[in-house]
């Protein structure tokens, strides 16, 4: 089971780094990431002029733990900017795979179902956590001169939480992606339903009570900002397989179906 899990990984993660769109995609990112990065700490309303700001009026406020905030809110901005991205990644998991004629090789495979949908999710997860590394060199630069130094763990749960929300989407995305042989209509499918559970917190205002509380707790946004405000919360370590686990159900469940309705 596992050597069917390594094949389809392999081949995903090698279509990722053989394609040109997935460069152009993560240019995109890339050159968005940086300019954010430069813009929280250098820019004409970033921290290090904050911080000069106050040293020059010399007013009694407390201080600013520079590295803190700027990861804080990198990791804030980077968490909308896969809201977006990951849709484009996750679009032509299955999708391609109906327009090349190749899903009823794979629904009617030997491979179970789930293994494949899992293969291909490890895949372009592994391409995105390719993606985030060069992120943390200019983080590690700009940290370095941190005094007192950040601790460790505080960087190291934000991007375990980067990780796991676009994984979590990028899991919802390839379900999506076998509903349709269009990437564009799986594109937009993907980032209305992530939209939603991104925004769910304004839903449970809306409704209160019990059941708000309940459906507040869906909310990608809030269980990814305790992460990365250093927090360990295992309620969002959960949520977040959670949804990584009901996409690869679900996909696996309508390729089944669609193995039946073929026969």
């Amino acid at each position: 089971m596992l050597s069917n899990v390594l094949a389809i990984y392999r081949r995903e993660l090698q279509s990722y780094f053989s394609s040109p769109l997935s460069y152009l995609i993560a240019a995109f990112f890339w050159l968005l990431s940086g300019f954010f990065f430069v813009a929280f700490l250098l820019g004409p309303e970033g921290l290090i002029q904050q911080v000069a700001q106050r040293d020059q009026l010399g007013a009694n406020l407390p201080p600013i733990d520079v590295a803190y905030e700027l990861l804080r809110a990198f990791l804030g901005v980077m968490g909308s900017l896969v809201l977006f991205v990951m849709p484009m990644l996750s679009m032509g998991l299955y999708a391609e795979e109906r327009k090349r004629g190749t899903l009823e090789l794979l629904a009617t495979s030997p491979i179970a179902n789930w293994t494949v949908a899992l293969g291909k999710l490890l895949g372009v997860v592994t391409f995105f956590t390719a993606m985030v590394a060069p992120l943390l060199i200019y983080e590690a630069i700009a940290f370095s001169a941190a005094s007192p130094p950040l601790p460790p763990q505080v960087p190291l749960l934000g991007h375990f939480g980067l990780i796991l929300l676009a994984a979590s989407i990028l899991s919802l995305g390839m379900f999506v992606s076998s509903l349709t042989e269009s990437t564009l209509l799986a594109a937009v499918g993907t980032f209305v339903l992530v939209l939603f559970l991104w925004l769910i917190d304004i839903v449970a205002d809306r409704v209160g009570g019990p059941a708000g509380a309940a459906i507040a707790h869906l909310s990608l946004l809030d269980n990814y900002n305790t992460l990365v405000q250093g927090i360990f919360d295992l309620g969002s370590v959960t949520l977040f397989a959670s949804y990584i686990a009901l996409g690869v159900f679900l996909t696996a469940q309508y390729i089944e179906t669609l193995r039946f309705s073929r026969r």
